[in-house]
């Protein structure tokens, strides 16, 4: 399948830049009434500390931050996105303004800590079904982000390790449940995805038993999303398909269960808790004593 996503140095500053603009709206408001005890022209020197070990993701957010307050800022990053960063290791060190620091702490933070979380949790996956034997499982995601933050999320997975599924609804077409009853059975809505194939990345179709799989496939599916199937039925899934159809797993994965499921020999494993329940990564920034 084609990418549907523009993860370019270019488009990740304007993305950043935009997220970072709302956030600090948010935060800053009418203007920092802390912050404006200091000095306006005092620099300062600060360090981000990473509190725990973590793939880091963020860059570009905690960038766009820092030089919205202060565009001279010097950052200079000791890990970049992607890499390990064990715990108590100094990750970034900043130097401009203290006031424009001290007012962008919490928000670059926040981007840090969330973003961080997901490409952490987004590779303890990929390594486990990287142990698998034979695997050719991808770690996926899906649309169950935090709202006006999904693209960021998603460059999260893709610095864990995984993959992307649909931004949106109007890229991809996934077919499920509801949208094949009313439409009338899975034949029919296949039928009707024709129509429309060629302004989507992909066409996908959710089925729950092996009989609606059967149907699926006879009616020319070549991307079926097989939803909280046991381990039986998707070794079954994917020997009844025979490569005709890439098939995805979603339902019921969790770390304890990836690995058995990736080694059915399924395609992709869609995963909402890699940006949905995430738990953040502990960062602290300290100023250096004058």
């Amino acid at each position: 399948m084609k990418a549907v996503f523009d993860f370019s140095a270019a488009s990740l500053s304007a993305l950043a830049r935009a997220d970072a603009v709302r956030a600090l709206d948010e935060d800053i408001g009418a203007g920092d009434l802390t912050a404006g005890l200091i000095e306006p022209e005092r620099r300062s020197h600060a360090r981000v500390l990473a509190r725990e070990a973590a793939v880091i993701c963020g860059l570009p957010w905690v960038e766009a931050t820092l030089r919205q307050l202060d565009p001279q800022a010097e950052l200079v990053w000791q890990v970049r996105d992607g890499e390990h960063c064990r715990a108590n290791q100094v990750v970034l060190e900043i130097t401009g303004r203290a006031r424009a620091l001290l007012s962008a702490e919490r928000t670059l933070l926040n981007f840090l800590q969330l973003l961080s979380a997901v490409a952490t949790q987004t590779a303890a996956y990929v390594q486990t079904v990287q142990r698998v034997p034979g695997n050719r499982a991808q770690i996926v995601d899906t649309r169950k982000t935090l709202p006006g933050l999904r693209l960021a999320q998603k460059y999260a997975v893709r610095c864990g390790g995984g993959s992307n599924h649909r931004i949106g609804l109007y890229d991809a077409v996934l077919i499920k449940e509801n949208h094949i009853a009313a439409a009338g059975g899975i034949t029919a809505v296949l039928q009707r995805a024709a129509e429309v194939a060629s302004r989507a990345d992909f066409v996908e179709i959710e089925v729950e038993t092996l009989a609606q799989l059967q149907e699926a496939l006879e009616a020319g599916a070549q991307m079926i999303l097989l939803d909280n199937m046991d381990l039986a039925q998707l070794r079954e899934a994917v020997r009844i398909t025979a490569g005709r159809a890439v098939l995805e797993v979603s339902g019921g994965v969790g770390l304890d269960t990836v690995a058995g499921i990736a080694a059915t020999g399924v395609d992709r494993i869609s995963i909402g808790v890699l940006t949905k329940d995430v738990k953040a990564i502990d960062f602290s920034m300290r100023f250096a004593q004058p």
